[in-house]
This record gives C-alpha cells, structure tokens and sequence, in this order.
C-alpha cells in the first residue's frame, strides 16, 4: 500500500488512523495516518475557534427510543450539508435523561439501535470537511442520579437531586470522563457541547462537602437558606467546586486527547460573570427561545469581553408554541449575535429515532446565506470602548440565590433595564465586569454602576479614583447611591461632576447619560428601533447597524415572517479627520459624506435588517 498522501501533516490536521478507520467503519489501513478510502484527503474542518456559522440537532433521547439509527443516513446528512453549508454540527449523544443516543460501551444507551447512527454522522461530516460536536448532558443527568444515587447531589434536607450530579462526586471520572473519551477515540467526533452544566449545578449538602466546607471556613454547619450565617461563603464554596470540576474534565480530555475541544453551555457567560479559568475551546449558550433578541442582547455583551471565541444558539421554534421561526425572525435573532463579533448557531429537533426533519433546512439555509454575506464584516470585530455597563461579580454572586444563573437581585435586574434603554437610545454599550475594568478604566469615557448593592472595597475605591482622574460615573438605584454615599455631596466641579447618582432607569438616567456623554464616537437618527455598535476589525472601524424593530418581545404564534424596513438614517460620526470613504456593507454602496466640525454625517437610505458602514480613515 502506498504511502504518498499519506504523510501530508504540514498542510492538514492529523487525525489519528484508528479514529477514522472506526468512524467510516473501514479497517483496510492498519499502520497508516490518514484513510485509504481518500477521506483524509478531503476538506479538513474548521477548529471550533475560527467557526462561524453552524446547527445544533438534540432530541434529548429516553426509554421511549428503541429504533435510534433506523433513518439516518449519508444522503441525510449530505442534504443538510448541500443546503446550509455549515462549519460544524451539533448532534444528540446524551441528553437530560441521561440515555445515549449512539451504542456506547461505557454509559446507559436507549433501548434500541438500527445499525450506529454515530458513525453515519462522522464518516458524513469527515468527508464533507464539517466539524462534528455533541451534545452530551454534563452536571444534569437522570438516568446517572437514578442509577447511582450517591453520585447525586444532596439538598438541605439530605434527599438526592433527582436531576443534579454532584461536582464533588465521582460521576465526572465513573461515567462523563470515560463517555467523551469513547467519543473522542473509537468516533473520532471534533468535540462536546456540553449541556446542563454551570446552570445544573447545585449546592451540595453532602456529608463530605458540607465537612470540606466547615474545615475551611469554621462554619459550625452549612447555612440552609438565604440570610444565615455563612450563606455567601457557602455558595462560594459550592462555585469552586464547580470550577475544579470544570477544569479537571477538561483536562483530562486534552491530556489523552489533545485535539478534542470542549465547550461548556454558559460557562464564563452571563451565567457566570467571571474570568476564563478553565481551558475551553470556546464559549456558547442558547439564549431564551422567546423574547430572543432581548436576550441576545444581553448575552452577547457578557460573552464577547471575555477574550476566548465565542457563539449563541437562538431556538428555531417557540418554546411556547413549539412552531418553527420564520427565517426573518431568525435573521434578526443572528443579526444581534453577529454585531457583536459571535459566531452563530441555531437548534432544530430530532425526531425519536434520531431522524432530522430535512424540510425544515430551507429556512436555516436563508439564515445561513444572510450571515455568510456579512462575516467578512463582523466575525471576530472588537467593540470600541463608549459606555461601559458594569455587570459585577461580586454583586451578582451576592445577590443571587441561585450558583450560575442571570437572575436575583435588584442589580442584575437593573442591569438589564439599563442596557434596554440605551440600546433603545442608540447609545453603544459594552457589559463588563471587574475583571475587564480593574487597571483600565480610562479606556471607557463613561461607567455606569447599575443597582448592586455590594462591591469590592478595593474595586468601589478604583470607581472613585477613575472619577476623580477625569471619568464619568454614574450610579443607577439606591444600592451604588449608599455604596457612594460619602464622594456624592462633593460633586465636582467645571464641566460636571465625576460622580452622579440617579433613583432608577427613567427619564433622569438617560438624561445623566447624555449629559456625562455628550459626545459619543456614533449617533444615529430617524428611526428609534436601531441598535449601534461601532466596531473594529483588522484595524478597521465600522458601525453595526441592527435593525431590531417588531414585536420580538411578543412574538405572535405564527412567529415573526417579515420586519419592517426603516430609515432613511442619518449617521454622524466624531472622527480626528475626515474619512476618505464610507460603504455600506453588504451592499457595497458608497455614500457620500459630509464633513463638518470635525464629524462626518452620511445618511443610510434604508436599513432592513442589518448592515455595517465601513470607515476608511
């Protein structure tokens, strides 16, 4: 047998010959690295970090599935590959119930197979040139609690989660360890979407974490409820457990499996405000199948700071009516995502027996030629420091009853008013937290410090330095009021106080804005259903224009089929010279710029649904 293209590692990811042999089923090349068969020679996938657009497919398989495989095939898999072309597709290994969805060896498959459902999938992908991840239930497990009650987490009252590993316990090396490694070696899969995960996790009463915790802390015992002593530190406690957690199976797949890339669903996310500890390939979340383009709003400035790449996953139907999108409302839901750098993915159902509903790819492939018409525009764009909306870490972790989750509290609460206002004012806005603001303040003309009734004392003093160095901060609710209270009756003087304090995000917060703000990098009128973002990518700035108009925080039952197209728009933008052209991108269409005390205004005829003025300075 011969070896020329065989050894071609220069120019191709290498691809261990065992994976891929088991993955198409062949085992004609034993000794060699790459398939005789010429899959290896195909098109080679993209790493999870330079992916931009894909699918997610789960079914979230049970006792219920006895003929998993029976309709899955190439020519499936082809079709959805001619039709949406994607970078990588998610698919269904194990859900919530905890049963898999391919004939594993070392976890709880369904009741029934026709042929291995999982090979079709990988030898499809391998030869087409698409990454394959799965989707694999990590903290939240049924089948595993059920099975194995002491694997389970504890409530207050010692009774097993029902639902809830313990992070503490040894289902992550028993079962979730040796599964991906299965998936990673005998299928030769890109990598796991891990689900139910961060937003599983529960405080863990068990006898052994709850005397860890009294070890360190001198607890007499673990607080029950919100408001005993040590309650704070008890979460907290419970928080690193999940973050060893985290790290440890992460690490233990890259250890055997170098090239296997694991993703966590919200971790580091808006769930988790907090800096990347743990070496993920990427970072992901589906953000809330209604009111979605709110979500992704929100999501989308939690994520896009954190320094690693990233994507959301818009649901393609209502959860309420289980009716699919529309492509339009889709297109707006990827619209929010793009602006601000992410890639894009959306979640389509499997049928029971593993099957997809191929009809259902029309309306993914107008989804997926709308966004591939705008990548070379927004993939990977960083935001250009405006307004800086503090989500803080410590607040949230003190004010949420939950370990990682976006609610509680009136900060977070705030936090989420505020940033719907000034998007609704066309003000650029950035979430961060203290891990992107400590040591870099100047870099933003204007923080705001939305409702948290708690800071660091170290960071609440970095707040008041950077106000009286020349910054712009302004407090939002009683709780940053009380945290100010001693710099507040010295207001300053000359242009405007540092430091301004307003009750709520009414008209007065929005009036301290745009007097602490007065002169923004964009501003856009004639129409005020218009997110802007200005961005940078490859040094060169543009300014993401979203049309987020119609009823997406109520979407009909029907779903949203058209959004109205508005404008004409006019942009002004405060740059150090006059530009020396202004496209509107995709369209390709030059517009003529008027200059004037140092701003250059164009006006944008029309705006359907999003499109980027690229600035050449």
């Amino acid at each position: 047998m011969k070896l020329s293209g065989c050894l071609r590692v220069f120019s191709r990811v290498i691809r261990p010959r065992a994976a891929i042999c088991r993955a198409i089923g062949c085992a004609a090349c034993a000794g060699l690295f790459w398939h005789p068969c010429g899959a290896a020679d195909g098109p080679v996938s993209l790493r999870r970090s330079e992916a931009f657009f894909g699918i997610h497919f789960d079914f979230h398989a049970g006792p219920d599935c006895t003929n998993v495989g029976a309709r899955t095939t190439p020519q499936m898999v082809n079709l959805i590959v001619d039709r949406v072309r994607p970078d990588y597709i998610q698919i269904d290994c194990k859900g919530h119930p905890g049963y898999s969805s391919y004939p594993t060896k070392v976890g709880n498959p369904v009741p029934g197979f026709v042929g291995d459902p999982l090979r079709v999938w990988r030898a499809a992908t391998l030869k087409r040139g698409v990454a394959l991840f799965m989707h694999y239930s990590g903290v939240v497990d049924n089948h595993a609690v059920a099975s194995h009650p002491e694997w389970a987490a504890l409530d207050a009252d010692g009774k097993p989660d029902k639902r809830a590993t313990s992070v503490f316990g040894p289902y992550v090396d028993r079962l979730m360890v040796p599964q991906l490694r299965e998936l990673a070696g005998e299928y030769g899969v890109d990598g796991v979407w891990v689900d139910g995960d961060c937003w599983g996790a529960r405080p863990d009463y068990g006898g052994a974490v709850v005397k860890a915790f009294r070890e360190k802390t001198g607890a007499p015992a673990a607080p029950r409820k919100v408001g005993e002593p040590f309650w704070n530190e008890w979460l907290a406690f419970n928080r690193e457990g999940y973050r060893r957690y985290l790290r440890h199976y992460v690490d233990e797949l890259k250890s055997s499996h170098p090239r296997f890339q694991v993703i966590s669903n919200w971790a580091f996310s808006d769930h988790m405000p907090e800096p990347v500890t743990a070496g993920v390939a990427a970072l992901s979340g589906d953000f809330s199948p209604d009111n979605s383009v709110n979500s992704a709003r929100f999501a989308g400035r939690c994520i896009e700071n954190q320094g690693v790449p990233w994507d959301l996953m818009s649901w393609s139907f209502s959860r309420k009516t289980r009716k699919q999108k529309p492509a339009a409302q889709l297109m707006q839901e990827a619209a929010v995502v793009l602006a601000q750098g992410g890639g894009y993915q959306a979640y389509f159902t499997q049928d029971r027996d593993g099957a997809v509903r191929t009809s259902e790819m029309g309306v993914m492939a107008e989804v997926a030629r709308f966004c591939r018409a705008r990548q070379k525009f927004c993939h990977h764009s960083r935001a250009v420091p405006q307004i800086a909306l503090l989500y803080s870490t410590a607040g949230h972790y003190r004010s949420s009853p939950k370990l990682f989750h976006p609610s509680g509290g009136d900060g977070i609460a705030i936090l989420k008013r505020a940033l719907t206002v000034l998007l609704d004012a066309q003000q650029a806005v950035q979430i961060v937290s203290e891990h992107h603001l400590s040591g870099s303040m100047a870099r933003w003309p204007l923080i705001i410090v939305p409702g948290w009734g708690y800071l660091e004392p170290k960071f609440r003093d970095e707040l008041v330095a950077y106000g009286n160095a020349g910054g712009r901060l302004l407090l939002v609710g009683p709780g940053p009021a009380k945290l100010f209270d001693r710099e507040l009756p010295d207001r300053g003087q000359g242009a405007g106080p540092p430091i301004v304090a307003v009750p709520d995000t009414g008209d007065a917060f929005l009036a301290a804005v745009r007097r602490l703000f007065p002169q923004p990098l964009v501003e856009v009128t004639g129409a005020p259903n218009v997110d802007v973002s200005p961005r940078r990518l490859a040094g060169k700035l543009g300014i993401h224009l979203i049309n987020t108009s119609g009823p997406h925080a109520d979407a009909p039952p029907g779903g949203i089929a058209e959004i109205p197209s508005v404008g004409p728009l006019r942009v002004s933008l405060r740059l150090p010279r006059a530009p020396k052209a202004v496209t509107l991108q995709p369209q390709a269409e030059a517009l003529t710029v008027a200059w004037a005390d140092g701003r250059a205004t164009v006006t944008v005829p029309w705006l359907e649904m999003y499109s980027v003025l690229t600035v050449e300075e």
